[in-house]
């Protein structure tokens, strides 16, 4: 299988490096993506929420996802009840979740060496128990999630406070992501973006 990430060959031109989690750092998208369906379908979605659909959101907060789905479907969807349902069920499904080698390696690297923190659209408990499972919750001493900001990605809002906390500039931080959102994010912020290739468990 193509490697989902490849380190930039020279990086010594950044202050700081900024991980997104889910899809990048934890090869978590399935699991989330399943326990997405489920949620959605016990709250009350007809509509087929597919992986395009998924991918589209990834880096969004939970219940802003849940608000936006319930407003292009026009259906009316509990946030709460979605949300709460998803971490659960994603909870149940997480005991499979593997780290991606590429990212991870390339973050062990990192630590020590340069300023490194976590950016992301889940939960402090759910990166915080993600991060853990893939062994690495120990290098990272700055974590940013909703609980931090008022804006989600694609607002810049997050990778500009981890840039802050890392006493890092923007324009000189290098962020590694999966989602379009997190793309659009870093650009927004000013900062440079490294790719992680995001693989579609639908497709065989």
């Amino acid at each position: 299988m193509t490697p989902r990430f490849t380190p930039p060959s020279r990086f010594d031109q950044y202050e700081a490096f900024i991980f997104d989690c889910d899809g990048t750092l934890a090869d978590t998208m399935p699991a989330h993506f399943t326990a997405w369906r489920r949620a959605l379908k016990e709250g009350g979605a007809t509509f087929d929420f597919t992986w395009p659909l998924f991918v589209s959101r990834a880096g969004m907060s939970m219940e802003r996802t849940v608000i936006e789905l319930g407003e292009q479907f026009g259906e009316t969807l509990d946030a709460d009840f979605v949300s709460t349902r998803q971490r659960a069920i994603f909870d149940e499904l997480s005991d499979d979740i593997a780290p991606i080698l590429e990212v991870t390696d390339f973050a062990r690297c990192l630590f020590g060496t340069r300023p490194i923190a976590v950016a992301s659209g889940s939960s402090r408990l759910s990166v915080d128990r993600t991060l853990t499972k893939v062994g690495l919750r120990e290098i990272f001493e700055v974590i940013v999630t909703p609980e931090d900001v008022s804006h989600g990605k694609p607002h810049p809002h997050s990778f500009l406070l981890a840039a802050e906390k890392l006493g890092a500039s923007p324009q000189r931080c290098l962020v590694i992501e999966d989602g379009e959102l997190g793309f659009e994010a870093a650009r927004r912020a000013k900062m440079d973006y490294a790719v992680v290739a995001c693989h579609d468990p639908t497709r065989f």
